[in-house]
């Protein structure tokens, strides 16, 4: 029996010492939400038909790539809208090598008919929406791994709704806030196109000179993109020039394998990249046969260089744009993080101030530190020396609470704490069950230890019934709800945990430690 006591009384004593480990010292080991400290709130909407007309564009080049591999001279195809292309330049003879290539790599997600002398394709509805969803669920990764690597704990980052293209972003605590929103809102679309004019060199000094080039009207598969001119030491735009550029993307980010920050020949900070074994035959088919001709490196819809084709160019190459050190590190960021497959366009952007916190905390505070009180005095008033007991394990739980937090990483916010006072009146509740039933069994006539064990015993169905239920809605709602809602949902499980253990095994030690050297005790303060 004493041997039970003394290994009990050190697991205990253990647990406690450990949770009180983890927490020490509180102001650093437990993050607080958004809501107790401030950060900044964004709602972002996912410009989806990038990705589709990226798709459209690049399975266009693929059918054409596939039908020249099958022999058909002479092929090409042209996106028409975002959502369809058509392909022409082949001969009747060729129709049916272009409708195998059609069959072989595109069967599932386009449909086509023949119109004269050239194939449309249109992209079918199932297709599409896959796509769409594809790019907010892969625009929710890439904006996680970028914000991990601030070190922000427990951001929130959510789909607003099951189908919807929008993002909620909330980021407690950040130390540079204005940094994580110029990461957050670099989209990092990548894209490379052939120059149409100027063929190569310096661009025009303005859109009208590129208007006039083309006698006042753009053909439809050309638009003009802006490149600035940014001053080296300071890294502010002075002026910008202009590029007739290609609708068609030769490769975009998504082909990228790895890029990591370098120097140029002059020294100067560059981004250096791999391509995928795909993106390299594209790029090395675009760049081998438009040697001496300008190549557009556009991010964001600005083009960041045009350099010369010098050569034909495979697996790897450089981005060089006057960029500065920070500028480089942040743009290698983004596209290690993966390159947004769309655009992102910012429905609310705001900073949260810790003022509400405060007085949010200020006000927990309080309120917690009364209810402790009446707790206190409810307990030892109603159950005498045994309310002791149970203000031993409901303190122990509490600090398990906290510690499992702490340990844990996870981010304590104002529904937070309302999970901890919900937690706090849960023990107090399984307390009062074993005391009830104790108090009925020495009405009994019951020895004290013959009480003590028929009440944990009797009580012991109830208080799991109701504990066990309250955890299986709590880990619905971690599994289901985002943000508030899971902060709750957190600590109100850790809660309940703690209130069965303490309830249970510390609540019943303290009563065997206390008894066991009274063995003929006749009366029970309770």
């Amino acid at each position: 029996m004493r041997n039970r006591l003394l290994w009990r009384g050190l697991l205990i004593v253990a647990l406690g010492a450990l949770a009180a480990w983890a927490v020490y010292p509180p102001e650093e080991k437990i993050h607080l939400g958004l809501d107790l400290q401030g950060g900044i709130h964004l709602v972002l909407q996912v410009q989806t038909q990038d990705a589709v007309r990226s798709e459209t564009e690049k399975d266009a080049e693929v059918l054409r790539r596939e039908a020249a591999d099958k022999g058909v001279t002479g092929v090409r195809s042209s996106r028409t809208s975002d959502t369809s292309f058509e392909v022409t330049g082949y001969s009747p003879a060729d129709a049916g090598k272009v409708l195998k290539a059609a069959n072989d790599y595109l069967a599932g997600g386009w449909s086509w008919r023949e119109a004269g002398d050239r194939l449309v394709f249109e992209m079918e509805p199932a297709n599409e929406k896959a796509i769409r969803d594809g790019a907010v669920n892969q625009a929710l990764q890439t904006i996680r791994n970028r914000i991990d690597q601030f070190g922000v704990s427990e951001p929130v980052i959510a789909r607003q709704g099951l189908d919807s293209e929008r993002i909620v972003v909330q980021l407690p605590g950040v130390d540079d806030p204005e940094r994580v929103k110029r990461l957050i809102k670099n989209t990092a679309f990548l894209e490379f196109r052939l120059c149409d004019y100027p063929y190569s060199g310096a661009g025009a000094g303005s859109r009208e000179e590129v208007l006039q080039h083309y006698g006042g009207r753009l053909p439809e598969d050309i638009e003009v993109l802006p490149e600035d001119q940014r001053d080296r030491a300071t890294g502010k735009t002075i002026s910008q020039t202009f590029y007739a550029v290609q609708r068609r993307q030769v490769i975009t980010g998504r082909d990228l394998k790895s890029a990591s920050p370098s120097r140029d020949q002059f020294g100067q900070p560059v981004v250096q990249f791999m391509l995928s074994a795909d993106g390299a035959v594209r790029f090395g088919e675009a760049t081998g046969s438009n040697v001496g001709r300008g190549l557009a490196i556009v991010l964001d819809g600005h083009i960041v260089s045009a350099p010369r084709i010098n050569s034909r160019i495979t697996d790897s190459g450089i981005i060089e744009g006057n960029f500065s050190d920070q500028d480089v590190q942040d743009l290698v960021t983004t596209l290690r993080s993966g390159a947004l497959p769309a655009g992102i366009t910012y429905l609310e952007d705001r900073t949260v101030g810790p003022s509400l916190g405060q007085d949010s905390i200020e006000a927990s505070l309080k309120a917690g530190l009364l209810s402790v009180i009446c707790v206190v005095l409810s307990l030892v008033i109603v159950y005498r020396f045994s309310g002791f007991n149970a203000l031993v394990g409901l303190a122990l739980n509490v600090l398990l609470l906290f510690g499992a937090l702490a340990y844990f990483g996870a981010t304590l916010t104002l529904p937070g704490i309302a999970g901890v006072v919900l937690s706090v009146a849960m023990a107090v509740d399984a307390n009062v069950l074993i005391f009830e039933r104790i108090k009925e069994e020495m009405k009994l006539g019951k020895t004290v230890r013959s009480a003590i064990e028929a009440g944990f015993d009797n009580a012991l169905s109830s208080i799991l019934d109701s504990n066990i239920t309250t955890l299986i809605a709590a880990l619905f709602l971690f599994q289901f709800g985002t943000g508030p809602i899971r902060g709750f949902a957190v600590t109100l499980s850790i809660g309940i945990l703690g209130t069965l253990f303490c309830g249970i095994f510390v609540s019943r030690w303290l009563f065997d430690l206390f008894y066991s050297s009274r063995p003929g005790a006749q009366r029970i303060s309770i």
